[in-house]
């Protein structure tokens, strides 16, 4: 089972995430869906636990839900959030051929 984080912390991780880094969410979305020609036209940090993190994305007009596993396995902690969402950007931009930003 993993592990839950308190609903305040999940809701300010998600709010900079949705705030701050919408950008990063789409790049984390895009390099996580299957090779398509549809292009995904909007990606929302929805939720997080443990085992990773949630979007909602929308492809061709259809909203559906986006897993992705932290990079470096199960999480419990909050500042790990990070540490694995700067992994997830970094990876989303080398997947992408995306020079990264500086962290």
């Amino acid at each position: 089972m993993p592990h839950i984080f308190e609903s305040d912390v999940v809701a300010a991780i998600l709010h900079h995430m949705n705030v701050d880094h919408a950008d990063d969410n789409m790049l984390i979305a895009r390099a996580n869906t299957s090779a398509s020609d549809v292009e995904i036209t909007n990606a929302v940090m929805t939720d997080l636990d443990g085992y990773g993190g949630v979007w909602q994305i929308t492809r061709a007009g259809i909203p559906e839900e986006l897993r992705v596993p932290w990079p470096g396995g199960e999480i419990s902690e909050r500042p790990a959030v990070r540490r694995e969402v700067v992994a997830l950007y970094d990876a989303a931009c080398e997947r992408l051929g995306i020079e990264p930003r500086p962290h």
